[in-house]
């Protein structure tokens, strides 16, 4: 009877240092799992912003605003306040500010919407200028699009190789 106990707690001990061990190799796994998921989500995301900018001197060009520079990437810290910015293109006295998703969504629109109204507190060089701003998407049901419009936000679609601006032809940029 003892040696039955004893025989029992023994392997009860090998079951919570093999649980332990599956538990250990799990955390691990999850940790790597979600390095590689932030690493691919980065590099997609810059696969995006690339193919836009790619073609923004010749949309915006079209619709009037001549670009001279392209800043990928804008971020900084202000007042405590970290902030991003995917484009900044412009040329002196026009800045188009852009924010790049893969897929669109009116909550990214309400707020980017209210970043855009910060723009000048976190980058005050532009202070002065006039301000627009344009989203730019792989995929988004249209009523996000008309509503991106409708909040007088140039709308850029990638389209695999290429990007172009879908706004209506009387749409005109709010200023901001």
């Amino acid at each position: 009877m003892e040696h039955e106990q004893h025989h029992q707690s023994a392997t009860i001990e090998k079951i919570w240092a093999t649980l332990d061990e599956v538990s250990k190799s799990h955390k691990e796994a999850a940790k790597r799992m979600k390095k590689l998921e932030r690493m691919f989500t980065s590099q997609w995301g810059k696969l995006m912003e690339s193919l836009v900018e790619g073609d923004l001197i010749g949309l915006l060009t079209g619709c009037g605003i001549a670009v001279h520079s392209i800043h990928p990437r804008v971020y900084g810290r202000r007042n405590g306040t970290h902030y991003e910015f995917d484009i900044v293109a412009g040329n002196g006295e026009e800045v188009v500010v852009v924010e790049v998703k893969t897929t669109l969504k009116a909550e990214q629109v309400m707020e980017f919407l209210e970043k855009l109204q910060r723009f000048t507190v976190y980058e005050p060089l532009y202070q002065g200028k006039r301000i627009y701003g344009a989203v730019a998407y792989l995929k988004a049901d249209s009523s996000v699009t008309a509503y991106a419009e409708r909040q007088g936000l140039f709308v850029i679609r990638a389209t695999g190789s290429s990007a172009s601006i879908v706004n209506d032809e009387e749409f005109v940029p709010r200023v901001f």
